[in-house]
């Protein structure tokens, strides 16, 4: 049998390959940080990392690092079991207190990862006899997540008012609806309008739910999320996040809320139930993160004078970028082929950014995302934008 399945997927993997869609995997020699060292066709090379979800630039932050070893030291190395069975450590529920801090909501639970978090959340609370109203450019584990409930699925047009409010009317022959939404849309960069979501969530008897992987640590006064960017604390339910990228960038997901919710969770949930607890050294870390931030709000300051610099300075060259509230900046380039040809080009240039192209986005949205991070220095912001503009010209794309 494989010989048959084996030639279907070497065709599959061919025309995938000639239509430029082929995504190779360029390796990193070195900690993540804004000045990486990579190895580019067998050649070591230091150059600027771009794309990265590092946006308060402490994944090799030195205090999380002595965190981390001191959590293996104290707790091991790992759980070796799931939270229910003996894997839950004081350590987790202070992690889990201190995402319920920052967050300002009742109680959180833990997961390896957000992808984690967002599959289980729906089918522990809602049946056949519900509704959940889903933004269309929603992140796929919040999909996959959908798909393992039995509620009903509505779905509503990128942050499109009057689509989610035909949605909501339409629910209303469900018990209970919930709209489910990121924080920050991943490939686009546009933050969810979250006060117009509530008050239509209020309006017709719903729930909120929100994925703040890329919003937490990155918008609001103090990068707090949604919640703080338009001011709807107590009004979002559900809140599901990552470890992963603003929190200093290892692994381990959450989701924070109302506390029955989060009960029923831990109850339930099945990536909770049958995955082994987050390592020591990763919830040491998180706890020093958040006391990190506790303590100052320069990291998040920095990271947003550097967006508004190199947004302003990228239009200015005549660059077509998607508008941002966050520390997405989309280069649009429309074109599979052109995106990976810009980014090689790029890396030669000592810019290492990454081409999205279907399936990741739309067909025809082809583009270059650049993620700004508070670990990035004026000198790096110049260096990426005078390389933006060199490449740009070459091939084309401005003037």
């Amino acid at each position: 049998m494989y010989g048959k399945i084996q030639e279907h997927l070497q065709n599959e993997i061919k025309e995938i390959r000639n239509a430029g869609l082929y995504k190779e995997e360029r390796i990193i020699i070195s900690a993540q940080t804004a000045e990486i060292k990579v190895n580019d066709n067998g050649q070591e090379k230091e150059v600027l990392n771009f794309c990265a979800n590092n946006y308060l630039g402490l994944s090799d932050n030195p205090r999380l690092i002595d965190a981390a070893k001191k959590a293996m030291d104290t707790h091991g190395f790992g759980m070796s079991s799931v939270r229910f069975i003996c894997g839950t450590q004081d350590i987790h529920k202070q992690l889990e207190k201190a995402i319920s801090n920052y967050f300002k909501t009742e109680d959180t639970i833990l997961y390896a990862a957000c992808f984690d978090a967002n599959g289980g959340v729906f089918e522990p609370l809602f049946t056949e006899e519900d509704a959940i109203i889903s933004d269309s450019l929603n992140h796929a584990s919040i999909i996959d997540g959908v798909r393992l409930c039995k509620a009903k699925r509505y779905r509503f047009a990128n942050a499109n008012m009057e689509e989610l409010e035909k949605c909501l009317q339409e629910a209303q022959a469900q018990r209970f609806r919930i709209i489910v939404t990121d924080g920050v849309f991943s490939m686009d960069g546009n933050v969810a309008p979250m006060d117009k979501i509530c008050d239509l969530a209020e309006k017709y008897d719903a729930l909120v739910m929100v994925d703040e992987c890329h919003s937490a640590g990155v918008v609001g006064k103090t990068g707090r999320g949604v919640a703080e960017q338009y001011n709807v604390y107590g009004r979002v339910d559900i809140h599901t996040g990552t470890l992963g990228k603003a929190f200093g960038g290892a692994v381990g997901g959450f989701t924070t809320g109302r506390k029955e919710i989060i009960e029923m969770l831990r109850q339930r949930s099945r990536p909770y139930l049958f995955s082994n607890s987050i390592p020591p050294a990763v919830v040491g870390a998180g706890i020093e993160m958040f006391k990190m931030l506790e303590e100052s709000n320069d990291l998040h300051t920095k990271l947003m004078e550097n967006v508004t610099y190199f947004r302003d300075k990228m239009t200015a060259a005549g660059f077509d970028i998607k508008p941002t509230q966050s520390a997405i900046c989309a280069v649009m380039l429309y074109d599979a082929p052109l995106s990976q040809k810009y980014a090689a080009r790029l890396l030669d240039e000592g810019i290492y950014v990454t081409g999205f192209y279907y399936p990741v986005v739309p067909k025809g949205e082809a583009r270059i995302r650049v993620q700004l991070s508070a670990a990035h220095d004026r000198k790096h912001l110049d260096k990426a934008i005078e390389a933006f503009i060199k490449v740009g010209k070459e091939l084309g794309v401005i003037k």
